[in-house]
């Protein structure tokens, strides 16, 4: 997955578009970013137990729901420096 699809996906999270973002990041399951923003997409739909297993797979803690926000500048911070 470039990380145009990312910077794509994270900018329809941003807009608190989780299923258009779904469609975009369940397509790379190997990419550490994506399997983060994969997470912040479940987060958002409120399934707590499958963003869990995102952020298990792109090896980051899971923060809770209450962090969102800074999750969404975090990978937008982490695509600006890829």
């Amino acid at each position: 997955m470039s990380s145009v699809d990312l910077q794509r996906a994270l900018a329809l999270l941003e807009r608190g578009d989780w299923r258009a973002a779904h469609e975009i990041v369940q397509s790379d399951e190997d990419s550490p970013l994506a399997c983060w923003a994969h997470g912040i997409v479940h987060a958002q739909e409120g399934d707590l137990s499958n963003a869990r297993y995102w952020y298990r797979e792109a090896t980051r803690a899971f923060p809770g729901t209450d962090a969102l926000a800074a999750e969404l500048q975090a990978l937008r911070d982490a695509l600006e420096n890829d």
